[in-house]
């Protein structure tokens, strides 16, 4: 007796290892569900079991599936069928089921027993298979029409063929010349943007110069100084000038020049500025350190980050700005830092791309990082910008020679 016992636990658990097992009562109340049901209804076994056995009900199945169900299974007789059933997330399974009815000693029925296994993957298929041929019956009914209708087609467009010809070479002539003529201006607006750009610090500075030429103009040396000063800014504007005129050239002729020379001469014509707004400004480049490039480029670059620099921290008390420039035996690292507010992590990647500001628009086009972006990479090299504890920093690379 003990062995029949043990081969028949053998079998209830082959049963309930390769199929999905689930018993109710007689009204149809769930008493009992194996690991199989609960996985592929997404239903834990706390949550099914007292629960009706229509919980996992698919709303598309028409009920006289299911009167048919009972029916058969309440006059003791075994039920097989496919059945469409829902998941708790509301996706669609598909079962073949062998519902059995379990009698008591008095032959009444006790409770019922359903095996089922899944065919999701092939009533899917099936559905596919279907469809496809569905397509396929389609297509070739309207294959000949098609033919037809491209038949049609061709021998119409050959008839006319050498007049449309003409006529889209025409308009495309006249839409290049427009496009050509669109470019032209495009290319002058931006230059024009560029150029008020880069002159807006320089005229702020001979703004001061000339406010300062007016209170010293009793003091000849301090008026000689500061003549001297407004010549340099006005040299400099000129030269800006001829540097975007020359800017997209390829035959650029290109040398070494020393970076603390530039750096200096950067921080002596924007003085004024930097005294007016009580900056500290230390500048730590080696006095041999030099970079092959444009020296008037790398110019703007310097001008347009003190500048910035200055404008982030109109606000504060304690200003400051650190120059500074390392080397190794391929590269140059040149970096910027500020005392100021951090840049926010949501426009950080946005502050190099053109015409991006958070400057309002009458002290700030959104042109200056661009430039700075578009001089360092025809560098060869890259920049990029970096919040620290204490402000902003940005980080220049730049090859000792330009890579071929």
């Amino acid at each position: 007796m003990d062995r029949s016992q043990s081969r028949l636990k053998q079998y209830q658990d082959a049963i309930d290892a390769s199929n999905i097992v689930s018993k109710t009562d007689i009204n149809g109340t769930i008493t009992f569900v194996n690991d199989e049901f609960c996985n592929i209804s997404k239903y834990t076994r706390d949550e099914l079991l007292g629960q009706p056995h229509n919980i996992v009900r698919h709303p598309d199945v028409s009920p006289k599936v299911f009167e048919n169900l009972w029916s058969t299974i309440l006059s003791k007789k075994v039920y097989k069928g496919i059945v469409k059933n829902r998941a708790k997330d509301g996706s669609t399974f598909y079962l073949n089921a062998t519902i059995i009815p379990i009698l008591d000693e008095s032959g009444d029925i006790e409770e019922f027993v359903a095996l089922r296994y899944d065919i999701t993957e092939v009533i899917s298929l099936n559905e596919r298979l279907t469809q496809t041929k569905n397509e396929l019956k389609e297509l070739n009914l309207s294959l000949e029409k098609k033919v037809a209708e491209q038949t049609r087609e061709l021998k119409e467009l050959n008839s006319g063929l050498e007049a449309r010809v003409a006529e889209e070479i025409a308009k495309n002539e006249e839409k290049n010349r427009l496009l050509a003529q669109q470019a032209k201006l495009a290319s002058m607006g931006e230059m024009i943007g560029n150029i008020a750009h880069q002159w807006r610090q320089p005229l702020s500075e001979l703004s001061i110069d000339l406010f300062k030429m007016k209170q010293s103009a009793k003091d000849e040396d301090k008026f000689l100084e500061i003549y001297e000063h407004a010549k340099i800014l006005i040299k400099n504007m000129s030269n800006t000038i001829d540097d975007f005129r020359n800017f997209f050239r390829s035959d650029k002729e290109k040398n070494y020049f020393n970076v603390k020379e530039v750096a200096e001469e950067t921080i002596a014509m924007l003085k004024s500025t930097i005294q007016k707004e009580r900056i500290d400004l230390d500048l730590d480049i080696d006095d041999d350190l030099k970079i092959y490039g444009i020296k008037s480029e790398f110019f703007q670059v310097l001008m347009n980050l003190i500048t910035n620099a200055k404008d982030a921290m109109s606000d504060l008390d304690e200003k400051w700005i650190k120059i500074s420039a390392k080397q190794d035996l391929s590269y140059v690292y040149f970096s910027v830092c500020n005392k100021g507010n951090a840049i926010s992590s949501k426009i950080l990647d946005k502050i190099f791309e053109p015409y991006f500001t958070t400057k309002h628009k009458s002290s700030g086009t959104g042109l200056g990082l661009y430039i700075c972006k578009m001089i360092i990479e025809n560098l060869k090299g890259s920049i990029v910008a970096k919040n620290f504890e204490d402000g902003v920093k940005f980080d220049i690379t730049i090859p000792k020679k330009e890579k071929e």
